[in-house]
C-alpha cells in the first residue's frame, strides 16, 4: 500500500515542535534534526512517487515543502549553530571538538554550495504545471539528490552525540538564554 506524500506531513519553517522551545535551545535544535530528516524522507518519497506515477500536484506540493524547508529553516538552524555553538567550542574546547567543530563547518558550506543544484530540481517538479511539462529526473537529478540528502545523516550524528553535549559543558545559563533570544529574534524578523 502507498503511503500518499502528504502523511510524512510538514512542520513550517523555523516553527517549533511542542517539546522545543526557545527556552531549551539545544531540544531545538534537535527538534530541527528531527524536521530535516522527515523532509529528507519526503525527499525520497517524491522520487519514487515520480518514478511510478509521474508528476501531479502532491508531487508540486511535496517538492515546496522540501524548498520551503530547505530555503527557510534549514539555513537559520545552521546559524544558529555558527553563531552560538560552534564559537564555544573552537575557543574552551578540546582538539576532539575543535576538529569535529571545523568538519561541521566545512559541512554547512558543502550544504549550502549543493542546495542550489537540488532545488533547481525541485523547482522544476513545483512548476511544472501539467503532467505533459514534466520532464522525469534522469541519473545525474537522481545523483545530485543523493548528495545533497547524503551530507546530512553523519552531520547531524556528529553534532548530537559529540558537538551538542561538550557545547552544554562550556556554556553557562546566561549564554543559553542569550542563544535562545538570539534563535527567537531572527525567527520573528522572518
Amino acid at each position: 500500500m502507498k503511503i500518499p506524500l502528504s502523511a510524512i506531513g510538514s512542520a513550517l519553517p523555523g516553527h517549533l515542535s511542542p517539546d522545543a522551545g526557545f527556552e531549551a535551545p539545544f531540544d531545538m535544535l534537535t527538534a530541527c534534526h528531527e524536521r530535516v530528516h522527515r523532509m529528507l524522507r519526503l525527499l525520497d518519497r517524491l522520487q519514487q512517487h515520480l518514478a511510478d506515477r509521474g508528476w501531479d500536484s502532491q508531487a508540486a506540493d511535496a517538492a515546496r515543502d522540501v524548498m520551503r524547508y530547505f530555503d527557510q529553516a534549514a539555513p537559520l538552524h545552521h546559524e544558529d549553530e555558527e553563531r552560538h555553538v560552534f564559537p564555544a567550542l573552537l575557543a574552551r574546547g578540546t582538539e576532539t571538538q575543535r576538529s569535529a567543530v571545523r568538519r561541521l563547518q566545512a559541512d554547512h558550506e558543502a550544504m549550502a554550495q549543493a542546495w542550489p543544484r537540488a532545488r533547481a530540481l525541485l523547482l522544476g517538479v513545483r512548476d511544472a504545471g501539467a503532467r505533459e511539462h514534466w520532464q522525469p529526473w534522469d541519473a545525474q537529478a537522481l545523483q545530485v539528490l543523493a548528495d545533497f540528502s547524503g551530507r546530512y545523516d553523519e552531520h547531524i550524528r556528529l553534532e548530537e552525540e559529540l558537538v551538542y553535549p561538550a557545547a552544554q559543558t562550556v556554556l553557562d545559563e546566561p549564554s543559553l538564554s542569550a542563544m535562545g533570544a538570539d534563535m527567537q529574534q531572527r525567527r520573528t524578523l522572518r
